[in-house]
């Protein structure tokens, strides 16, 4: 009888420790699932930051690109008054350097 309590004694811790290791494996696996499901959530929130991060980066380079050429457009508008203001002012002195750089652009393109 004595010889049954230690074998029921012994294989008791055994059987204790398989199912803890078994409830540990179980309580990794529902670990590693949740950190699964908080990072694939997490890399979502990133991806939604980076995108609106983005757009308004291409936001502000647009508004840049447009003011740059607003101000293109005024100073070749400025430039365009005053060549017609020293036309007006001098015409055969404009006609005469028009005939210049026409008589240059053939030369070169002559060659």
């Amino acid at each position: 009888m004595a010889a049954n309590e230690s074998k029921s004694i012994k294989s008791s811790p055994e059987a204790q420790t398989a199912s803890e290791l078994e409830a540990d494996i179980r309580q990794l696996r529902d670990d590693i699932e949740k950190l699964t499901r908080q990072l694939a959530a997490t890399g979502q929130q990133g991806y939604g930051t980076a995108k609106r991060a983005a757009a308004e980066g291409v936001e502000q380079l647009r508004v840049q690109g447009e003011a740059a050429m607003e101000s293109l457009r005024g100073n070749a508008k400025e430039l365009e008054e005053q060549l017609l203001a020293t036309v007006r002012e001098k015409p055969v002195t404009s006609l005469a350097i028009a005939a210049g750089i026409g008589y240059l652009f053939a030369l070169l393109s002559r060659r």
